[in-house]
């Protein structure tokens, strides 16, 4: 598996970075090259500095840092540079073209799993810590200053897609609410349905309502105060924050070690202290021992069980009661019996849960390897154990595909779903191999 792993990441490797997949998206996606850079230290070690380098490339002035980069031009994916328009944003990257919104915030955490590895001892790692540090900063800087208006640590997406779980149903009533009245019909213009099985896949409508966002964003001239004054779409994520709560932890770890001012490292402990009790505070259904997103528009927690809510474990945010309360969630509705795949994206008892289709049920490598961590740090270590070798066997069984059917006494060639020679289960796959420890 482990030469595997690395043809993988070679064959998407493009002159300085690599795509998740280049049958279905054939730019840089931003959390992909994040754990992408993670695999690739172990194996190519040159080019996970050119990796991560690559997507900060698309950095905005304001610090956003976008969720596709348009390195090259293809036409093999919807939508593309032209539909998001940013062109004409003032704070754009001078020369790259990219998206207008941003995916949950791994890089702080990345660098700092990077640095425990043989590439991290070198000095050409530790020149490029002391240069990423300030972009790093940044990122988040934006996040809590444009994305938190009640000023309470937690921050919200603004599209379905920024949360990584584009198509998880906890988005479905947002994105019912927004109007279509005007909207694109954009079902002609998909490529991803076309390339994998539509059942795999979200629906035309769903599409049809990301691109109304998108629409707006591009009426709003991507400022986030005007996004967030007529957005019908406002939600504030767990996964999304539970990412930025452990990368705050990353970042002053890095900040200390490489002797930041004290304005900035009291900054970032102001919000790894703040983010870490809102998740707690708003998010913990202590009734249902169990995290949830809130709707800011709709004023209310969206109280469907997905993947997600194992996040705040990787966070470092759970106490040793709300530990036993996902471990025993963990075991039960998300896994029926002992012989169900780990994790999947949905809880099986959910009436949304769909075994097949994009972000609604099937097993995700990432979301395994963040569980897999904070089951560990948790002290959890059998659960841990069992998230990782279920994670193995069904690589091994099946290959590097996008993401798995958690179902027992599925066929192997049939557990692969979305599309194939995906990076990142190949990059985590490679960490899951050579480094099973915590950090």
């Amino acid at each position: 598996m482990f030469a595997a792993a690395t043809a993988t990441l070679d064959r998407n490797w493009r002159d300085g970075y690599t795509l998740p997949s280049p049958r279905l998206y054939p730019f840089q996606w931003n959390w992909d090259a994040g754990f992408i850079a993670l695999g690739l230290a172990y194996v190519r070690p040159e080019r996970a500095i050119s990796e991560l380098r690559s997507v900060f490339r698309g950095q905005w002035r304001n610090g956003m840092v976008p969720h596709i980069v348009f390195h090259r031009p293809a036409d093999n994916y919807f939508p593309g540079p032209d539909a998001w328009g940013t062109d004409q944003v003032p704070w754009r990257p001078a020369g790259v073209r990219t998206s207008g919104i941003t995916q949950p915030p791994v890089f702080a955490f990345i660098v700092e799993r990077i640095s425990s590895l043989p590439l991290g001892r070198t000095s050409e790692w530790e020149a490029f810590r002391r240069e990423i540090f300030p972009s790093l900063v940044a990122q988040h800087r934006h996040l809590y200053r444009n994305r938190d208006p009640l000023g309470e640590g937690l921050v919200y997406i603004q599209h379905n897609w920024e949360a990584g779980t584009d198509n998880s149903p906890v988005y479905d009533a947002a994105l019912e609410a927004i109007d279509l009245t005007r909207a694109r019909d954009v079902s002609g213009l998909r490529r991803d349905n076309q390339t994998v099985a539509a059942a795999h896949r979200p629906t035309d409508v769903n599409y049809r309502r990301c691109l109304a966002l998108v629409d707006l964003f591009n009426a709003c001239g991507y400022r986030d105060a005007e996004i967030a004054e007529r957005s019908p779409f406002l939600i504030q994520d767990v996964l999304f924050n539970a990412v930025l709560a452990r990368s705050n932890l990353a970042l002053l770890s890095l900040a200390r070690d490489l002797n930041a001012d004290a304005a900035t490292v009291g900054e970032i402990e102001g919000w790894c202290e703040k983010t870490s009790a809102a998740i707690n505070r708003k998010f913990w259904d202590a009734e249902r021992g169990f995290y949830f997103p809130y709707d800011l528009r709709a004023d209310r927690r969206i109280e469907i069980k997905t993947s997600s809510g194992f996040m705040p474990l990787f966070a470092r945010v759970c106490d040793d009661a709300q530990q036993r309360a996902l471990a025993r969630h963990l075991t039960s509705s998300f896994a029926p019996s002992a012989d169900w795949l780990l994790c999947p994206s949905v809880a099986t008892d959910e009436p949304t849960f769909d075994p097949v289709r994009y972000w609604r049920g099937p097993v995700w490598v990432n979301v395994n390897w963040m569980l897999h961590h904070g089951l560990r740090q948790a002290g959890l270590d059998d659960l841990a154990e069992r998230v990782r070798s279920d994670t193995l066997r069904v690589l091994g069984a099946a290959g590097r595909w996008e993401y798995f059917d958690p179902r027992p006494g599925i066929d192997p060639s049939a557990l692969g779903l979305g599309t194939d020679e995906f990076s990142w289960s190949a990059a985590l796959a490679l960490d899951f191999q050579r480094n099973p420890d915590a950090f």
